[in-house]
């Protein structure tokens, strides 16, 4: 017999309705919690027969249920913190005020009241009884549209998201985070409005209509790292960021548009250690056929991006690159994240055209080089130093991403390498990209034979 080796994790409770599709409610809250190593517990509110293309019935369950569900919870677990979701009617929500009163734990109430669609979907009595509940909450997650109905605010740009902010805090709520998603914008603005604070986290908009689920992800992950004993505006902040990915990284499931993708952070975690093993193999590979041809003077670098990756820290490279000895090439350091700064940044902004790109190496750049490319006929793109406007010229770190641009930005599909002539002061580089370390190892290789011949 084995000797057990039980794990203590943070609680957290979800009071929602259930989604049989898995994008939103208990579903999603579930999934969340668990990709925040916290264990879930819930309170379903109500039973829902719906898909990636819209709901087709619902039905609610009775209020001693739901009464019984949360006693049953509360009174066996140390909850961390609970959230709440769908609740349906006016009853549900007065059980679960009344049920909040004796909560020491923080509360995060998503006040679902306006389908996607811009109707409502409680009745009068029903909105007006979420302002005793929200006076137990620790924060409230309200989009614009619910927002309105809870202020009669239009939320259109940051001033009216902070007033419809204080007014909602006039409940007696701690905090309000007011959505940025359905406002328009080139970015999402979700702004976190306190007695004493305005807080606007800010994300690039991605451009996909699988958002299902997005407010109940946002609600969970908060409460997930409350559970976990962070402060408000750090898991408010770090909720924001693991949304955005979310949502970048959405499921491709269903006929409809998809479901946010609740566990892109536990993967891309996950992804880590493998990722940098892959970039490891591809650099001995490097070190055993000698591509000394291929090094360029500001030396060598293999990076590789986990699946979700959106900033260096989360790119795998050689410290100190790889440089030419008199016994070949030799990688000065070992493999790290964030080692890499140049070709981690070209790498990241050609995902943001192909975000299957995951491997990328600097190689040199010339006559031999070029002819060698020519033989090959691969798909090259370039990129020309001497044409980058002015402004973007002046902006630190910027260069990558507008070649990046010129090199993707027209493509079906993705080149096999992108060529950088230089300018003064810039050494001329050849980027090799692919999916997969394989693919990019076997590419620099042939280059290295067609330039060594």
């Amino acid at each position: 017999m084995r000797t057990p080796a039980p794990e203590s994790r943070p609680v957290a409770l979800t009071i929602a309705g259930s989604d049989s599709g898995g994008g939103a409610g208990i579903q999603a809250d579930l999934a969340t919690m668990a990709a925040h190593g916290v264990f879930g517990t819930s309170a379903i509110t109500a039973v829902t027969a719906q898909n990636t293309r819209g709901v087709e019935s619902s039905h609610v369950l009775p209020v001693a249920e739901v009464d019984a569900q949360l006693a049953a919870v509360t009174d066996d677990f140390a909850v961390g913190a609970a959230k709440t979701g769908m609740l349906a009617t006016t009853e549900v929500i007065e059980t679960v005020a009344d049920h909040a009163q004796g909560f020491d734990f923080p509360l995060v109430v998503d006040p679902v009241m306006v389908a996607t669609s811009g109707d409502r979907l409680l009745e009068p009595e029903a909105e007006r009884a979420y302002e005793d509940l929200l006076g137990e909450a620790t924060v409230a997650t309200p989009n614009a549209d619910e927002a309105e109905v809870l202020t009669d605010i239009a939320v259109t740009d940051e001033e009216t998201a902070r007033e419809a902010g204080e007014a909602i805090l006039e409940t007696g709520v701690d905090a309000v985070l007011i959505k940025g998603g359905h406002v328009p914008g080139e970015r999402v603005r979700d702004t976190l409005v306190t007695e004493d604070t305005v807080r606007t986290f800010e994300h690039p908009r991605v451009g996909t209509d699988a958002t299902h689920g997005s407010g109940c992800t946002l609600a969970a992950a908060i409460a997930a790292r409350l559970a976990k004993g962070e402060a408000l505006e750090p898991a408010v902040g770090g909720a924001t960021d693991v949304l955005a990915r979310a949502v970048r990284y959405y499921y491709d499931v269903g006929k409809g548009h998809g479901a946010v993708n609740h566990m892109a952070p536990l993967r891309n975690e996950a992804a880590r250690e493998p990722t940098a093993e892959m970039v490891q193999a591809v650099v001995d590979r490097f070190v055993d056929a000698d591509v000394s041809a291929l090094v360029p003077e500001v030396g060598m670098n293999v990076v590789g991006a986990t699946p979700y990756a959106d900033s260096v820290a989360e790119t795998a490279a050689v410290e100190g690159r790889i440089t030419r000895t008199l016994s070949g090439v030799h990688p000065n350091r070992g493999v790290r994240f964030g080692a890499s700064s140049h070709v981690a940044r070209f790498l990241l902004s050609a995902r943001e055209f192909f975000p299957d790109l995951r491997f990328a190496v600097n190689c040199r750049f010339d006559a031999d080089v070029e002819a060698a490319l020519e033989t090959l006929d691969w798909p090259i793109a370039e990129y020309d130093r001497g044409q980058q406007p002015e402004e973007v010229a002046e902006i630190e770190d910027s260069t990558m991403g507008w070649g990046a641009q010129q090199a993707f930005g027209d493509r079906d599909e993705p080149p096999a390498a992108v060529v950088d002539r230089g300018e003064v002061g810039k050494e001329a580089i050849v980027k090799v990209v692919a999916t997969d370390p394989e693919t990019l190892a076997e590419r620099t290789l042939a280059l290295d034979r067609e330039v060594s011949e």
